[in-house]
């Protein structure tokens, strides 16, 4: 069993905070400070460009690669870590289609996470045809799956509601139907257990930032299955997914295997963050923190309904169809998230009404659950949301 209470005590949490954003940013763990500053002093100070060498950096990318391929059921040397969730998502969408070069269509769902649909409006922009990106709202996947469609791309859990996809069955529907699969795993990876491997997953793309808790702006991963390692283009031909970097040749060749995934210079600093982060994980069983996970759920939804009846909920009732979070709605979402904020208790708003709780049993237990119910419910009985200072709209929400 794991001990949340061990877990808890790896992390800095400011004293009087609850926090319940970590869905969208994980807290500090408390052994990067020392690894970072070691990183700083030791490697980069005393090491300088011998450190790619000696301190093993290069290799990074794919030894942390590995270590999160044991959290989303991925098999060793088929994860690799560096640049952006969207630059990953647009190397996966790219391979996809050029694995299905007779289809011409990418279909997602509108509660995709907007900026891999961006990435799919930009690539397609790039070809020439008549390619396109079909909508449909989430509970119509399966049945819009059909022979015209080249890749499927989702991710697993809505940002927005916590709605939690099938990934076995509809990856099985769309190999049926010959689509190429690319599952973003933002809001999934290190919140419940993951099986790409067993699922049969062709492509899959995360952020560390979230559930990881690599730290803000943390590098994604990027997987392919092993079937298709050496058959993946990766479109962004960068020196660090050439089959022979240092070799310098004025034409690109891919790595072989997930290596070609690669693309620029990885950025040590914020992957020994990671590393470090990623430590946490030693101890903890996925199986653990699903079930925690849909009790703190469970235990949100009814505190709400019984002391918080002006909030709609958003996610599911049935606990099962659920990822890591829950969502109410409420037409002054933003305002009482900020009362809430300022009274200690951090969620976040995504427009135009959602009010987003993260629910991380590594850090996060039934008291504080109930602590934050009676601070909303008083400043929902309070009206202490109508105030001029929680109207106006920060850069982040």
């Amino acid at each position: 069993m794991t001990d949340f209470a061990k877990t808890r005590a790896q992390f800095h949490l400011p004293p009087g905070v609850i926090y319940l954003d970590g869905n969208s940013l994980g807290p500090l763990p408390r052994s990067a400070e020392q690894r970072v500053t070691h990183c700083l002093n030791a490697e980069w100070g005393q090491q300088l460009i011998r450190a790619w060498n000696k301190a093993g950096w290069m290799a990074l990318p794919r030894v942390l690669g590995d270590k999160i391929g044991a959290l989303i059921g991925a098999g060793a040397g088929t994860v690799v870590l560096g640049d952006t969730l969207s630059i990953k998502v647009f190397q996966a969408l790219a391979a996809g289609l050029a694995l299905n070069p007779g289809r011409r269509i990418i279909l997602s769902d509108d509660g995709n996470f907007p900026s891999d649909l961006y990435m799919a409006q930009g690539l397609l922009g790039l070809k020439a045809g008549d390619y396109r990106l079909k909508i449909v709202p989430p509970e119509e996947i399966a049945a819009s799956l059909d022979e015209e469609i080249a890749v499927l791309l989702l991710t697993q859990v809505d940002y927005r509601t916590g709605r939690l996809h099938d990934m076995e069955s509809l990856t099985r529907k769309a190999h049926d139907l010959g689509i190429v699969t690319v599952w973003d795993l933002a809001h999934s990876a290190g919140a419940l257990p993951i099986d790409l491997a067993g699922c049969d997953v062709d492509f899959a793309v995360g952020c560390t930032y979230k559930y990881l808790n690599g730290g803000p702006g943390a590098p994604a991963f990027i997987y392919v299955a092993p079937r298709l390692k050496d058959r993946a283009q990766p479109a962004l031909a960068g020196w660090l997914g050439h089959a022979a970097p240092f070799a310098f040749d004025l034409d690109y060749r891919p790595a072989a295997g997930i290596e070609r995934m690669r693309v620029g210079t990885p950025p040590i600093i914020a992957l020994t963050a990671l590393e470090a982060a990623l430590e946490v994980w030693a101890a903890v069983d996925l199986g653990d923190i699903r079930r925690a996970s849909l009790d703190l759920g469970d235990l949100m939804i009814r505190e709400v309904a019984l002391h918080c009846p002006a909030l709609e909920l958003a996610s599911p009732s049935e606990h099962s169809l659920r990822g890591s979070q829950v969502t109410f709605r409420h037409k002054e979402g933003y305002a009482i998230m900020q009362a809430l904020i300022e009274r200690g208790v951090i969620g976040d708003f995504r427009a135009p009404d959602a009010i987003r709780f993260g629910l991380t049993p590594l850090y996060i237990g039934r008291d504080e659950i109930k602590a934050a119910v009676a601070i909303l419910k008083e400043v929902l009985d309070g009206r202490l949301w109508d105030r001029p200072r929680h109207q106006t709209r920060a850069v982040v929400t």
